[in-house]
């Protein structure tokens, strides 16, 4: 497994300004977290989809400047920990 940062860069209201994945050997997305400007937090797995948040139908690029070569995003790895307690505390909130 590899665990993702992304951050976005933007001013529109209603879209997320961070994203964290879990991905596969395969590169696509096992779990997937949007954290958006006013605290909300969205998530996502394959048993749990929202209108707004779901799993992506395209692999992760394996080299992350692919993503932090764009100049609104910044995209990193993390540790798992790291994914796991914020996977805890979205899931947790109401």
């Amino acid at each position: 497994m590899r665990y993702v940062k992304v951050a976005w860069s933007h001013d529109l209201a209603d879209e997320p300004v961070l994203y964290l994945s879990e991905l596969g050997e395969d590169g696509y997305e096992k779990r997937k977290m949007q954290f958006f400007r006013d605290g909300k937090v969205e998530w996502a797995d394959k048993f749990h989809e929202t209108a707004s948040v779901g799993l992506s139908e395209v692999a992760f690029p394996l080299d992350l400047r692919e993503i932090s070569g764009q100049p609104e995003f910044d995209a990193a790895e993390i540790a798992p920990e790291e994914f796991e307690r914020e996977w805890v505390k979205a899931r947790s909130i109401k």
